[in-house]
C-alpha cells in the first residue's frame, strides 16, 4: 500500500494519542488537531489522505469540519468517531460526504476495517485525478520534453481540432501512432480512432477492410461486413504506412477524399461519411511519389498538414527518461524491483544512435529488467549494445579527476562543427542543415541547445 497521510481530529490529547499509536502500527503517518478549525489549518500546509474526527469538539466541532470541507469540495475521505448519544450526528456527517463512523468505546479491529476501507477508496481517488489531468493535457502517452517534442506537442495541440487531413512523417518505432491518437483527441471528434496498417495487410484482403462488402462479393463473403471508413464515420481514420497501399487502390481512396462517400464491396449503394483522415509513413513522401509507390494527387489530399516526428537520437534527455519510464513498466508487468540507471548506464544510453528509436529503447529496457539480476546494468548494456564493458578504475587512478563522459566532448564537437558550417554558408541555416547532414528543424534545436542562435 502507498504512504498515506493520516489526520486525527480530537481534543482530548489521550485520543489522540491512543489512534496515532494504532496508525503508525498500520504504517501510516499521522498528523493531529484538537479541533475543526485547527484542521482546516493543517490541511493548507500539510497533505492529507484520510481525517478522523471527533464529533463533540470546541471552536469547530465535527459536523462543522465536515460541512466546511464539503463545501470546498475535493475533501479526502473522512471517519468520524461518536458516542451513542450523537449518532444522528454522525448520520448527517455522512449525508455531507462522511464515509463511515465509529462507536465510542472502540474496538482495535473496527478502526482497522474503516481505516483500510477508506485508504482504499482514497487510492482510487488518487488514480482518478492521475488519470483526469493526464487526459486533460492529452499528453498520457508522451514522454518528453526536449525542444522537439515540446514543438511536435504545440503542432498537436494547433492542428489536432481542425478538419484537415494530416500526413505524419518519421522513422520506424518514433510514435506516429501516438500522434495521430493525439490529433484524435484534440479534435473534439466523437466517433472512434480506427487505426490500419497498409503494410500489414494483404492486398486481396485490404480493399474488404476499408470499404466492407455484401453478402456473396466474393468467394467466402457469407454476410455483410462493414469496413474501416464506415467504423471511423464521425471520427478518425489512421492509414500507417500509406506509402505500402497498392497504387489501385490509392484511386478509389482519392475518391473517397474527394466525395466523402464510399460503396462496400459488391454493393452500388453510396455511404455518405464524415471523414478525418490522418495518414503515416517511415519513407520520404516525395520520394514514394518519385518511386511511383505514392499516387502524386494522393500526396497533395492527404498533405494538408505535415508533422515530421523526431527520431529518438535528436531528442537529447529524453532519452533518460524514456529508459527509466520503461524500466518501471516492465518491472511492474514483471513482478521485480525497478532498476536505477547509475551515471556510466545514463551515459551509454545518450551515446547511442537509437535506428530502432524508442521502439529499440522499450525493448532494450525489458531485457535489462529480465538480465539485471543477474549483472550489473552497466555490463548488461554494453553487452546488449555491442559497447565495450566499462572497466572498474585501477586503485592508484581511483582518485583521478579525467573527465573520461563522452557526451560533453560529442557536443563541443558538435557545437564546432556547427559553427563552420554556418560561417562557410555566411549564416544561412538551410545552407548550413545540407552541408551537415541534418534537418533544418534539428540545427534550430541545436543552436538552441548552444547557444548560438545569435
Amino acid at each position: 500500500m502507498p504512504r498515506f497521510n493520516v489526520l486525527v481530529v480530537d481534543d482530548e490529547t489521550k485520543m489522540q494519542r491512543i489512534l496515532e499509536i494504532m496508525l503508525q502500527e498500520m504504517d501510516l503517518d499521522v498528523v493531529r488537531a484538537d479541533n475543526g478549525r485547527a484542521a482546516l489549518e493543517v490541511m493548507k500546509s500539510e497533505p492529507v489522505d484520510l481525517i478522523i474526527t471527533d464529533m463533540r469538539m470546541p471552536v469547530m466541532d465535527g459536523i462543522e469540519l465536515v460541512r466546511a470541507l464539503h463545501e470546498q469540495g475535493g475533501a479526502p475521505p473522512i471517519i468520524v468517531i461518536t458516542a451513542h448519544g450523537t449518532v444522528a450526528s454522525a448520520v448527517e456527517a455522512m449525508r455531507l460526504g462522511a464515509i463511515d463512523y465509529i462507536t465510542r468505546p472502540f474496538a482495535v479491529e473496527d478502526v482497522e476495517l474503516a481505516v483500510r476501507r477508506a485508504l482504499n477508496l482514497r487510492q482510487v481517488q488518487r488514480e482518478n485525478e492521475f488519470l483526469r489531468d493526464e487526459l486533460a493535457h492529452g499528453w498520457a502517452d508522451f514522454i518528453g520534453r526536449s525542444a522537439p517534442m515540446r514543438e511536435l506537442y504545440d503542432l498537436i495541440t494547433t492542428v489536432g481540432p481542425s478538419p484537415v487531413p494530416v500526413l505524419v512523417v518519421g522513422e520506424t518505432g518514433t510514435g506516429k501512432e501516438l500522434v495521430a491518437r493525439a490529433m484524435h483527441d484534440a479534435s473534439g471528434r466523437d466517433g472512434l480512432f480506427v487505426p490500419i496498417n497498409c503494410a500489414g495487410i494483404p492486398e486481396t484482403l485490404l480493399e474488404s477492410e476499408l470499404f466492407g462488402h455484401v453478402r456473396g462479393a466474393f468467394t467466402g463473403a457469407t454476410g455483410e461486413r462493414a469496413g474501416k471508413f464506415e467504423i471511423s464515420d464521425g471520427g478518425t481514420l489512421f492509414l500507417d504506412e500509406i506509402t505500402e497501399m497498392p497504387v489501385a487502390l490509392q484511386t478509389r481512396l482519392l475518391r473517397v477524399l474527394q466525395e466523402s462517400t464510399i460503396e462496400r464491396l459488391g454493393s452500388n449503394r453510396r455511404i455518405e461519411l464524415d471523414l478525418r483522415i490522418i495518414a503515416a509513413t517511415n519513407r520520404d513522401p516525395l520520394e514514394a511519389v518519385a518511386d511511383g509507390r505514392l499516387r502524386e494527387d494522393l500526396y497533395y489530399r492527404l498533405n494538408g498538414f505535415r508533422i515530421d516526428v523526431p527520431p529518438l537520437r535528436e531528442r537529447g534527455e529524453d532519452v533518460v527518461l524514456l529508459a527509466e519510464h520503461f524500466l518501471d513498466r516492465h518491472a511492474r508487468r514483471m513482478n521485480k524491483s525497478v532498476p536505477v540507471l547509475p551515471p556510466a548506464a545514463r551515459r551509454m544510453l545518450a551515446a547511442c544512435n537509437w535506428p530502432g528509436n524508442v521502439r529499440e529503447l522499450e525493448n532494450l529496457m525489458g531485457r535489462v529488467v529480465l538480465l539485471a539480476g543477474a549483472s550489473d546494468i552497466e555490463t548488461v548494456l554494453a553487452r546488449e549494445l555491442g559497447a565495450p564493458a566499462p572497466a572498474p578504475a585501477p586503485a592508484d587512478q581511483a582518485g583521478a579527476e579525467t573527465d573520461l563522459r563522452l557526451q560533453p566532448r560529442v557536443d563541443a564537437l558538435e557545437r564546432e562543427l556547427i559553427g563552420i558550417a554556418l560561417a562557410n554558408a555566411d549564416d544561412n541555416k538551410a545552407k548550413a542543415a545540407r552541408a551537415l547532414e541534418i534537418s533544418e528543424r534539428t540545427l534550430w534545436y541545436k543552436l538552441k541547445k548552444f547557444g548560438l542562435r545569435k
